[in-house]
Parts: structure tokens; C-alpha cells; sequence
């Protein structure tokens, strides 16, 4: 592909190209002739001429058509190696011939413009909808966090006298909660600006994984109050060589989706195992699980489920792909048969035994 984009972006290349297969062409339909006869290498030639104009702008293929039909006249139509032409209906076939070649060029070309232009379109049209997805997602769980924290600055500020140790503490409370939402929401948009340039250089090193989800289970402990996390580790896993940072972001967003989109008293159960060449991590929930012609489209940036009561910006999911993909792994997303949905995270990653790791 990128070799593609610099031919289509370079045009001597393109004349060199075109130049060079005519030329090829010609000399191969030369050999053959006697066999194959004059007009059906004029087909030939018109093929070639067509296929280039697929993929060259049009003064190159302009170029090639005319280089072609000289060409073909020298070299194939009698009287050979003049550009004569002793009959009229050789006359006539070399002018249809002549014709057609430039035409088809200019019209193929012309064509694809009109495809590149229209392509563009849409790609703007969809940019925009995405845009718009995005300012009403974040005008929402920006407003509120917000509103939050000024309120409750506004309170304390005002009645600091009259309100109670509790009360001040209520507010505090509040205002931590906003905090930590804020800040959730700017790391989403952050981790998703480096996935769109193509920015992350994974920082690979040896972790205990079981010490990684007991430290994203602490993080989200505030929210899963009215849940439960059931999480038996591993003692026989083997030590992975990953980047923890993205896996710890990965398990957070999945694990915090869990907790925000099941009902209270859920129950969220983790899972770790691996093959001989994957870290497997299982994230299941006894939930509602998902609608099935949604299981395609939750991974897909800013997509909520239809009539979501819960706010969020639709992040969540696809920063947790996009990590994984980062260390060429993979998450699948299943319904449970007895309810709720699991998660399925294959992280390749090199490992060793950890004994063995301690003693090196």
C-alpha cells in the first residue's frame, strides 16, 4: 500500500512504469505474432493501456495510449517498421484503435476522480458525525462532573459555618467523585489521540499479572461498592513480559464498563490462564449481557448502547482494542449462555517461570 501511494504520488515514476510495461507488451506480442495476428494485439495493447489507467494520472496514461498506438502501427501493421498504412481498413482500424486508447485513459482517470472526490465525501461526512458524536458525548459527561464540583465548591464556600463535619464531608465526597470522572474522561481522549497518530512504543518488562488486576480491582473499588469481584490468583502463572500500563488500561476499562452497566449485586468474576504463547484474561459478569446485533459495534469509537441510561463517552472499549492490539493481541466479547457477557483478552507475551525469573 505505501509503495502504491508514493507510485500514484510520483509521476515520472509513472511514466517510467507505463513506458516500460507498453514497451514489455509489445515486445512480448512481437514473438508471438504469427500466431496471434496484429488485431488481437491491438486488444492486448488497449488491456494494458486500461489497466494502467486504473492506477496513473491521466497525463502518463495520455502518454502510453499514444506511445501505443505508434506501436502498435510500426511494428505490427503492414507495411511493417513505417508508420504507412497501405489499406484503408488498416487506416480506419488505427484511427478506432487511436481513439479509443485516449479516450479510455482520459475517462478512466476521470472516473476515478470522481470516485477519490466522492470517497472524500463521505469520509468528511462520517468525520463530522463523528465529531458531532463526540462534542455531544463530551458536552454531557463534561457538564456534569463539572456542575458537581461547582456546586459543592459553591456550598461550602457559602454555609461553611452552618454545615455539619458531615455534610462538609458529603460535598467532599462529591467533589473527589466529579474529580475522578474528569480525569477519566481527559485520559480516555488522551489514550485515544495516541492510538489515532499511531504514537504508543510499547515499554515492555516482566510482571506478576495477578499483582496487575489486584491493583486494578483497588482502583475501581470506590465503584463496585454494590458489586462483587470475584478474582482467585494464579500461584503456578508464569511471569509475562508485557507493557503493563496499557494491560492495567485495559483491564480498568473493561472491568469499570462491567461495573457501570450491570445491575447492583452483579457479580464480575476474573479469570487468568495462559498457552504457550498468550496471557488469557476472562472477564465475566452475571448481567443483562449485550444485545446480539450489538457484539460487533461495541469496540467501534463513541458507540453507547441504544437507550443507556448510564452516561460515558463511548471510549471505554475501543482504547481497550486498540492496547490490545498494540501488543497484537486480541478481545472477544461472547453473551454467557446462563447470562451476562464475558470478555475474553489473549495478550501475546513471552513468559518464564517465576522461580526461575527470582534466581536470574
Amino acid at each position: 500500500m505505501e509503495f502504491y501511494k508514493k507510485i500514484n504520488e510520483n509521476q515520472p515514476i509513472q511514466y517510467l512504469i507505463g513506458i516500460g510495461t507498453i514497451i514489455l507488451v509489445s515486445l512480448l506480442s512481437y514473438l508471438f505474432i504469427d500466431i496471434i495476428g496484429y488485431q488481437v494485439v491491438a486488444l492486448i495493447l488497449l488491456l494494458a493501456v486500461s489497466i494502467l489507467a486504473m492506477f496513473f494520472e491521466i497525463y502518463p496514461i495520455v502518454t502510453v495510449a499514444v506511445l501505443s498506438a505508434l506501436i502498435w502501427n510500426f511494428f505490427f501493421i503492414q507495411p511493417q517498421y513505417t508508420f504507412k498504412i497501405s489499406t484503408p481498413e488498416d487506416a480506419l482500424f488505427f484511427l478506432m484503435y487511436f481513439m479509443i486508447a485516449v479516450m479510455n485513459a482520459v475517462f478512466t482517470t476521470k472516473i476515478r476522480k470522481a470516485e477519490a472526490a466522492t470517497r472524500k465525501r463521505k469520509e468528511r461526512g462520517k468525520t463530522l458525525e463523528l465529531y458531532n458524536t463526540m462534542l455531544n458525548s463530551l458536552s454531557h459527561e463534561l457538564k456534569t462532573p463539572i456542575a458537581a464540583i461547582i456546586g459543592s465548591v459553591d456550598t461550602l464556600k457559602e454555609n461553611s459555618v452552618k454545615l455539619s463535619q458531615q455534610n462538609k464531608n458529603e460535598l467532599y465526597s462529591e467533589i473527589e467523585i466529579a474529580g475522578n470522572r474528569l480525569n477519566r474522561q481527559v485520559k480516555n481522549l488522551l489514550n485515544m489521540s495516541r492510538l489515532e497518530s499511531d504514537s504508543i512504543q510499547l515499554q515492555l518488562n516482566w510482571y506478576d499479572i495477578n499483582e496487575l488486576i489486584h491493583g486494578v480491582i483497588q482502583v475501581n473499588k470506590p465503584d463496585s461498592a454494590n458489586h462483587k469481584i470475584l478474582f482467585k490468583p494464579g500461584d503456578d502463572l508464569p511471569l509475562f513480559r508485557l507493557d503493563a500500563a496499557l494491560v492495567e488500561q485495559i483491564l480498568h476499562n473493561i472491568l469499570h464498563n462491567a461495573l457501570q452497566y450491570t445491575p447492583t449485586r452483579s457479580l464480575i468474576e476474573i479469570e487468568v490462564s495462559h498457552t504457550s504463547l498468550d496471557c488469557v484474561i476472562e472477564i465475566a459478569d452475571n448481567g443483562k449481557g449485550f444485545p446480539e446485533d450489538t457484539l460487533d459495534r461495541v469496540f467501534d469509537k463513541f458507540y453507547r448502547l441504544p437507550n443507556s441510561a448510564i452516561g460515558g463517552t463511548g471510549l471505554g472499549l475501543s482504547i481497550a482494542l486498540g492496547f490490545a492490539r498494540a501488543h497484537n493481541g486480541t478481545i472477544q466479547l461472547k453473551n454467557r449462555p446462563s447470562g451476562g457477557a464475558i470478555f475474553t483478552i489473549r495478550i501475546p507475551a513471552a513468559m518464564t517461570d517465576p522461580k526461575r525469573y527470582q534466581n536470574e
